[in-house]
């Protein structure tokens, strides 16, 4: 039996009716067409799915759609534009901090909470900030390195806003 949920996706307003087993993920990807949130291991190990739900980072495998109900969820495609990319998503690109991309947007939405969380992380700080996060591709050389210049420019903008999605 489906569930009725109202939520607010990307800032937008969502109406959905879902099955009570339903997982955030596939009512993203699946429901409302939003694929850059990436179904990677189904166990909460690789952080691929990595959304945030009331400005925090959550991996939406391991949450059911019904669990969101009356929330606020940002997902990759809420982020930026590619018109207007996000500061992060900017850093990420100029660093070249992927190789195939699978991780790419969990690993973005949680380095975007991490500098929510702490404006001005040390290198250590954000390696143990995206242990969460697995790389299959990279030494994680590159990502830590636009995470540390993302934090450099979110702190130099006039508005700090932007880190928060």
């Amino acid at each position: 039996m489906a569930i009725p949920m109202d939520l607010q996706v990307n800032g937008q307003a969502v109406h959905l009716e879902v099955e009570p087993e339903t997982l955030l993920v596939d009512a993203l990807r699946n429901a409302l067409q939003l694929t850059g949130t990436h179904v990677g291991c189904d166990t909460s190990q690789c952080g691929a799915c990595t959304v945030h739900v009331d400005g925090k980072s959550v991996k939406s495998c391991t949450m059911l759609a019904v669990q969101a109900a009356g929330t606020a969820i940002t997902t990759i495609e809420g982020l930026g534009s590619p018109g207007a990319l996000h500061p992060m998503q900017a850093a990420f690109r100029q660093h070249h901090a992927l190789q195939c991309g699978f991780c790419t947007p969990g690993m973005i939405m949680s380095a975007v909470d991490l500098l929510a969380r702490n404006p001005n992380p040390s290198e250590a700080e954000v390696r143990a900030g995206l242990e969460g996060n697995i790389c299959r591709c990279t030494g994680y050389h590159n990502i830590v390195a636009a995470v540390l210049d993302c934090a450099k420019v979110m702190n130099s903008a006039p508005s700090r806003e932007k880190a928060h999605g």
